[in-house]
């Protein structure tokens, strides 16, 4: 529903931020840490990437400085047993590399240190992850790439793309398979249209 907001940064505590957006308070929960930048539309705002939570009982929105991390709260949201807490709280514990670094040694020991991570959710993330998230020397081409308006635009463009694939049919391994190694392939181009990168992937 919401992609992203320009706004002001009203308040900000450890892990939650009240973004002004014209005269309107969002309260966002965010990971801890995390650190928000200006928005490349309105240098004197700050861009925060946003994912919403409906609830019976409470609609929830999480935000992040980036649209990769976003990405990764989401990948962590597919796995059974974890929820938009205990993935924030994954993110707040360790960053965007160790985290991959972790899921890509099918190691469960880091995981295990985070509060509310016990030894069978750790393996049923690493289990659900594993050929899900990128691996850590591929990130530089894949949807975990730095930040930055172009960055962002590229992540939002791969994963547009594999939305695609799955609409037709792909799984999900399949999809993200056939689009990452499209992206890399056209990474040299410095430009990715949804249009092309669909039909690359499509031939991968």
């Amino acid at each position: 529903m919401y992609e992203y907001l320009d706004g002001r940064i009203a308040s900000r505590g450890a892990t939650r931020l009240v973004l002004d957006v014209s005269g309107i308070g969002y309260d966002l929960s965010v990971p801890l840490g995390a650190d928000f930048r200006s928005s490349p539309a309105a240098p004197d705002a700050t861009r925060v990437w946003t994912h919403l939570v409906v609830r019976e009982d409470a609609h929830m929105l999480f935000g992040f400085p980036d649209a990769r991390m976003r990405e990764l709260f989401r990948l962590l949201l597919r796995v059974r047993g974890v929820g938009p807490g205990l993935a924030l709280g994954i993110l707040s514990s360790m960053s965007e590399t160790e985290l991959l670094a972790t899921i890509a040694a099918a190691d469960s020991k880091p995981l295990t240190r985070i509060k509310g991570v016990g030894k069978k959710t750790a393996d049923q993330i690493l289990l659900d992850l594993r050929d899900r998230a990128p691996k850590p020397e591929d990130a530089d081409h894949s949807i975990l790439v730095p930040a930055g308006p172009e960055a962002n635009q590229r992540i939002q463009t791969v994963a547009d793309a594999i939305t695609a694939l799955l609409s037709i049919g792909y799984s999900d391994k399949q999809a993200r398979a056939s689009v990452e190694r499209a992206a890399k392939k056209a990474a040299s181009d410095g430009t990715l249209e949804l249009e092309t990168l669909v039909r690359a992937a499509l031939r991968e």
